[in-house]
């Protein structure tokens, strides 16, 4: 059995903190801390996965009035031992080259582009956190082969729940975070190149 490299382990008992990503070179890119623990990215992305990031981003930033931001692969300090990082976010925040993170209360809109190795965090855990930590809105996009299903939540502030706000398939229309119109055929890669 190989021993672990001395960053994997914790700098304490109860395990990582938030500040911790923040000091750990040695980490692979994209690692996340949830609930104290690091998770990382263990199987290679999809090219489908990148492909629809990237579209997103595009056309989001297009769309985007002024003095709103959209970031790709950021993490969001939702508390000490939460610092997940979705594939994009709107934020007010303004572009600083030197942040690491964002606040969730400077969070409009978190969207996960699910994959095979992270279904269950996208779709279950990190719902309930983003949630908890009073993010608005939250997309969850899937594959279906011809065209990305977008899953749309949007937060219930009385009880800190999303609740389903529609599931889109070809166009994704959207009053909330800003006015949103998309052609989500269109966004899909190409399978057949």
């Amino acid at each position: 059995m190989t021993a672990l490299p001395d960053w994997m382990h914790p700098p304490r008992a109860e395990g990582w903190f938030a500040e911790d990503l923040d000091h750990l070179p040695e980490a692979p890119r994209h690692t996340e801390l949830i609930d104290g623990a690091l998770v990382f990215m263990m199987s290679p992305q999809r090219s489908w996965h990148g492909r629809l990031v990237t579209a997103l981003t595009t056309e989001l930033m297009a769309q985007a009035p002024d003095g709103i931001e959209v970031e790709r692969e950021m993490t969001i300090r939702l508390d000490a031992r939460n610092r997940p990082e979705p594939d994009l976010l709107v934020t007010t925040s303004p572009y600083d080259p030197d942040r690491t993170w964002y606040a969730p209360e400077d969070v409009l809109l978190v969207i996960e582009v699910v994959s095979p190795e992270s279904a269950h965090r996208d779709r279950s855990v990190k719902l309930r956190k983003y949630a908890e930590a009073g993010i608005r809105h939250y997309w969850c996009i899937e594959d279906e082969g011809t065209a990305p299903a977008v899953h749309v939540y949007e937060l219930d502030e009385p009880t800190r729940i999303y609740a389903p706000a529609g599931i889109f398939r070809e166009t994704l229309q959207r009053p909330l975070p800003f006015k949103i119109d998309l052609d989500l055929k269109g966004l899909a890669p190409n399978r057949n190149l």
